[in-house]
């Protein structure tokens, strides 16, 4: 049984702020807590309202990494020092236009103290050819590079991420997978599922197909082809929309085609157990990403976890494993074609077999990207060796 550990993690963005990486910190710190760790959650202050995190201790900074919030912080781990330093690392979330290479400089000068362990949910802007993306390309590089050279362990929501990693001065360790679990828990009540399913499809008949997101522009761009294309096949047809941004993307949506206003349906921004049941009164969940999909992607995980047959695209940094998996269906690239023929035939599976892919979803996702087995890895005192450590799968 592991020793309880003191954990002193870093984020640019926690509750009530919301957001995939205040989300998961939330999650990882209640769980890293429930196995009996000591938790303290260092993050800027914010506006609005009061994290509630059970068993952890929320210390807000009084600015955004900045040099108050930094000798904060200094003082605090010096009266309590951590054994671990986990930093939830996002460069754009750490203040300064994303360019905050003092708080690189920062931690990179606190490895002589503590063990300095880093998640990359992102590692850097793209270069471009605008003046302002070359610096901040550059700057996010940097800090990069400065912060690896502090790190004892490198973690990567996706294994794409190595590449650039090794660009920015990964040589000497591996980074380990440690993919991002769903919020949306896998609790629900049929008589909502029910009552969902009654409201969108009136007649008691018809399929459903769902969205589940934030609808931005780089998403809808594949989405709204995707969904014209799959109602113009098919008349039985209804689509759910929801998440932020679902109600304007709705509007924008049928402003060609008012007909589809009576089969197109908006929820709107949705609480974890609504969305819950939203994800299973549909029979099949349609999520096209750009760069595909990846592990750290958390409306995949939310279909995966809630046994939803789920169809979407590969990319660039696509792992390998969901190719062979066989609990998704997947167009071989962000293709408004190919995603709706993949959703149709999905679509024409029997109902058994459909409720199959969907059951094989949820096995994968419990086995392998579920919270437990986040603090599972994380509380695991020997780093993977070698190559970025792959995910075994059934």
């Amino acid at each position: 049984m592991n020793e309880p550990t003191r954990w002193a993690i870093l984020t640019g963005e926690f509750p009530p702020q919301s957001g995939g990486v205040a989300d998961y910190t939330s999650q990882l710190a209640a769980g890293l807590a429930a196995a009996g760790d000591d938790v303290r959650v260092y993050a800027p202050v914010y506006a609005t309202g009061i994290a509630e995190c059970r068993g952890v201790c929320v210390v807000r900074l009084c600015d955004h990494f900045g040099p108050r919030g930094l000798a904060l912080l200094d003082r605090a781990l010096a009266l309590d020092p951590p054994d671990r330093m986990l930093i939830q690392y996002v460069p754009h979330a750490f203040g300064m236009k994303a360019m905050n290479l003092p708080f690189a400089v920062w931690i990179a000068a606190r490895a002589r103290r503590h063990a300095v362990w880093l998640m990359f949910h992102e590692v850097a802007f793209p270069f471009g050819w605008r003046p302002k993306h070359i610096a901040l390309a550059t700057a996010h590089r940097a800090m990069a590079r400065l912060v690896l050279a502090a790190a004892q362990r490198v973690f990567v929501t996706v294994p794409g991420w190595t590449a650039i990693l090794r660009h920015c001065g990964l040589r000497d360790k591996s980074a380990e997978w440690l993919p991002v679990p769903s919020n949306v828990p896998a609790l629900f009540n049929d008589a909502e599922v029910e009552a969902i399913r009654a409201r969108v499809l009136p007649s008691g008949t018809g399929r459903l197909v769902g969205h589940f997101g934030t609808f931005g522009k780089p998403i809808t761009d594949i989405l709204e082809p995707v969904l014209a294309r799959l109602l113009r096949g098919d008349p039985s047809l209804s689509v759910l929309l929801f998440g932020r941004g679902s109600q304007a993307f709705l509007d924008r949506f049928v402003a060609a085609m008012p007909d589809w206003r009576t089969r197109v349906v908006a929820a709107g921004e949705l609480e974890p157990q609504s969305v819950a049941a939203h994800i299973r009164a549909c029979e099949v969940m349609v999520l096209p990403f750009p760069d595909g999909v990846s592990s750290r992607r958390t409306t995949a995980m939310a279909a995966l976890s809630n046994g939803t047959a789920l169809v979407s695209n590969g990319g660039h940094l696509t792992e390998p494993f969901w190719a062979m998996c066989g609990c998704i269906a997947m167009a071989p690239k962000p293709d408004p074609d190919g995603i709706a023929a993949a959703t149709s035939a999905v679509l024409a599976l029997p109902s058994a077999d459909r409720r199959s892919l969907g059951a094989r979803a949820a096995d994968l996702y419990r086995s392998q990207f579920s919270v437990e087995r986040v603090i599972e890895r994380l509380r695991n005192p020997s780093p993977a060796t070698g190559k970025t450590r792959r995910l075994g799968y059934a």
